[in-house]
């Protein structure tokens, strides 16, 4: 028998298995001849992306749901080392597991640096986890601090697209909770969301003031305590919630296979998302850099990662029986970034032109949110397979 074996359960990872469990089902390829394993920290594939959203209850879909119809296995585990010379994995619980194919597809986590009371005192919406600690710790503070000075302050450290998103929405989910909000948006960067543009930019800023979210641009964050902030301009803010949302990096994972990496740890692959120069090794999803156009490489996104996961799944099986791989390539680009109450922006094109705004752009990115990134959720074998066919999405 022969072992496929895919690393991760997000975007990437579970097109990926779930690619590889079509493309097995169109070559007609007997039960039995190839095992499809996933190895994951959690029985879960989560919808990340909206973890920034006050209700996360449909947002932790259990892989048993997805993989058991389609004959995919799965090993809740951390994944420690890969030996790529040996084609093995193994596990912080010290399991090894063989494979001949392996898709690496272990996501990416918010870069948290070695700052005074970061760790001890710092939340984030990384992952489903996390936000459900920060949902928890907010609920403490209604309950309990309601008349503490700074209660309801949260700074929000990271003006990129996660940190708008979680910026926009707390004021009114601390009003909901009974406190008076008070949100500050901080970033090292001249001006908010530096990466969407001129023609968005002006957007972003009206939707914020609306919000009543303050913003500190051009300055860093020195320490944090239980009760406050310093930042780097000297100015100190009252905060009992700091919610860290500045930079990602790939998987550590990546830094066990001998290859090139990006500045974010991103795997090089080629055009069929194989790593480049590690024999029978696939990556897919935020571990790895691949060329969406000519100019153009991938981003760490569902946008990217969904259809990675899908040609690598499709890949990885046509690899090992020698039949012809297919060439990822994306020839659209959008960004749809919520804006909270005030609705949400839409831009198309990697210069990011802002096409719709307000509501029509918020209906958008309800779609996207709740429907559109979903797997089937029927537990439906035949709608499971239909839906991991390596084919592009048309634009929202």
């Amino acid at each position: 028998m022969s072992r496929v074996l895919v690393i991760g359960s997000g975007f990437a990872g579970l097109w990926a298995a779930l690619g590889a469990a079509r493309r097995l089902d169109e070559l007609a390829v007997p039960a039995g001849t190839v095992e499809v394993t996933m190895l994951s920290a959690q029985p879960f594939h989560d919808i990340r992306v909206r973890n920034y959203e006050a209700d996360l209850s449909a947002c932790r879909i259990p892989l048993a749901d997805l993989l058991d119809p389609v004959g995919v296995g799965q090993v809740t585990a951390t994944v420690t080392g890969i030996d790529t010379a040996a084609r093995t994995v193994t596990t912080a619980a010290g399991a090894t597991y063989a494979y001949d194919r392996l898709v690496l597809a272990s996501g990416s986590r918010v870069c948290k640096p070695d700052l005074p009371g970061l760790r001890e005192f710092g939340f984030d919406v990384d992952s489903y986890d996390g936000a459900m600690r920060l949902a928890d710790h907010l609920k403490r503070l209604a309950e309990r601090l309601a008349a503490t000075r700074g209660a309801g302050t949260v700074v929000v450290v990271g003006a990129g697209l996660t940190g708008i998103e979680t910026a926009c929405e707390l004021p009114h989910r601390l009003r909901e909770l009974g406190l008076a909000p008070r949100v500050v948006l901080v970033d090292h960067n001249a001006q908010v969301g530096s990466d969407m543009g001129d023609s968005a930019r002006p957007v972003i800023e009206k939707a914020l003031s609306d919000n009543g979210v303050e913003v500190r641009t051009g300055v860093g964050v020195n320490a944090i305590t239980a009760a406050s902030v310093s930042l780097s301009s000297g100015e100190q803010l009252e905060a009992a919630t700091v919610v860290w949302c500045a930079g990602m990096r790939a998987s550590a994972l990546t830094e066990q296979l001998p290859a090139t990496r990006d500045r974010f740890g991103r795997l090089a692959v080629d055009d069929h998302l194989r790593v480049m120069g590690v024999p029978s090794v696939f990556a897919a999803g935020d571990v790895a850099a691949a060329r969406m156009d000519d100019e153009h490489m991938s981003v760490m996104s569902c946008q990217h990662g969904r259809p990675m996961g899908r040609y690598a799944g499709y890949n990885v099986i046509s690899d090992l029986f020698g039949e012809p791989l297919l060439t990822l390539r994306i020839p659209w680009y959008v960004t749809v970034l919520d804006l909270g109450p005030v609705g949400a922006v839409y831009t198309e094109g990697w210069d990011r032109i802002v096409v719709a705004q307000g509501e029509q752009a918020k209906a958008t990115k309800q779609t996207i949110n709740t429907r559109r990134i979903y797997p089937p959720l029927t537990a439906n074998r035949t709608d499971l397979l239909a839906a991991a066919a390596p084919e592009l999405q048309a634009r929202p």
